[in-house]
């Protein structure tokens, strides 16, 4: 792609967005100039700062941020909130149009999807030369953006495609496909893996036991533990601690702005434990999904629910696990053939 201009790139799961965001990055910088690359999720934050730093040389400048901080830091401290958790956009608006022309803005954002169209106008507003890697396939958040809107809130924008999947198997592909929201699923990768699996967990210690006994048996893998609530991870947490403490586990909240429940070491193996809202553009070698009967009284065919289960199927390197308590299997579930999802 030009250095310059704006630049859209439509891309599914496991496709290269996040290493292409910090090439991208590291690539505008040495044009001169600092660059910006930035995401919704800190914990994509923490995962792509270590490849942008790898990439760049001594004489670039690069920020990896967050939307919120890099928002945040720019407008001062006084920034103006409102009742979505973001900011008062024409206040935003409204600075922009009275800042002093300085040095070419560059961002590059990734997962851009979960950013309201407003961040984009703003972009546009500040002149910034802005290279966004989405998937609207994949919107978790309620304030975010189609495809369309990112490139009409951007103004002249160039759109591109990309179509693959180096992350997952052809098995975890298949049974990603099944929640794939958009027209058309994308590419099936070609390596082979073992068929997704779904355990029913009789009871509350269950969960525990499967993820000591995967950790055991596989001690170089990292395993993602992706659940539905902060309440859920952290009894998760404090029954994994009491009975395998030697695994020291790991886990992220949103709500943490310190300390080991914020930053993480993801170049570590073993397990992490994170929400739902936290675990796009992350991956690991084996993921697990312990609590699927939450969403047992959801409509199987919401987009929310098709939307949340592709993102997290599609976190698997190597192996993934479904888990559900009770005696049914919930319904979203239960109509997948098993040569798709095993029984356990």
């Amino acid at each position: 792609m030009p250095f310059d201009g704006n630049h859209v790139i439509n891309g599914p799961p496991g496709s290269g967005k996040s290493v292409l965001s910090a090439q991208r990055t590291a690539m505008l910088a040495l044009t001169g100039g600092p660059a910006v690359l930035l995401t919704r999720s800190n914990l994509l934050r923490q995962s792509l700062a270590p490849m942008v730093s790898a990439l760049c040389s001594g004489s670039a400048t690069v920020t990896v941020g967050t939307a919120h901080s890099w928002l945040s830091q720019w407008y001062g401290p006084e920034a103006p909130r409102s009742d979505d958790g973001w900011y008062d956009w024409p206040a935003f608006y409204e600075r922009a149009a009275l800042t002093e022309p300085g040095d070419p803005l560059t961002l590059v954002v990734d997962e851009g999807q979960d950013l309201p169209p407003a961040f984009y106008r703003l972009c546009r507003i500040l002149g910034a030369r802005t290279t966004v890697f989405a998937d609207e396939c994949q919107r978790l958040t309620e304030s975010n953006s189609t495809l369309v809107e990112i490139s009409q809130g951007l103004g002249m924008c160039s759109s591109h495609e990309i179509d693959a999947n180096y992350r997952n198997t052809r098995q975890t592909a298949e049974l990603g496909a099944r929640f794939h929201t958009g027209f058309r699923p994308p590419a099936r990768p070609e390596r082979d893996g073992p068929v997704p699996r779904l355990h029913s967990l009789s009871h509350q210690g269950a969960v525990t036991d499967l993820l000591i006994d995967l950790a055991e048996s596989r001690p170089g893998y990292s395993i993602g533990v992706v659940v539905h609530s902060a309440q859920a991870q952290f009894d998760l947490l404090t029954r994994l601690e009491r009975k395998a403490p030697r695994l020291r586990p790991q886990m992220y909240t949103a709500q943490a702005t310190a300390g080991r429940y914020r930053t993480l070491d993801l170049s570590r193996p073993g397990i992490v434990i994170v929400h739902r809202a936290s675990a796009k553009g992350l991956q690991f070698d084996t993921v697990v999904v312990p609590d699927t009967e939450t969403d047992a009284g959801t409509d199987p065919t919401s987009a929310e629910l098709r939307m949340a289960y592709y993102v997290m199927s599609t976190r698997a390197r190597h192996d993934l696990h479904f888990g559900f308590a009770g005696e049914r299997e919930p319904g979203h579930l239960k109509e997948i053939p098993r040569h798709v999802l095993a029984r356990a």
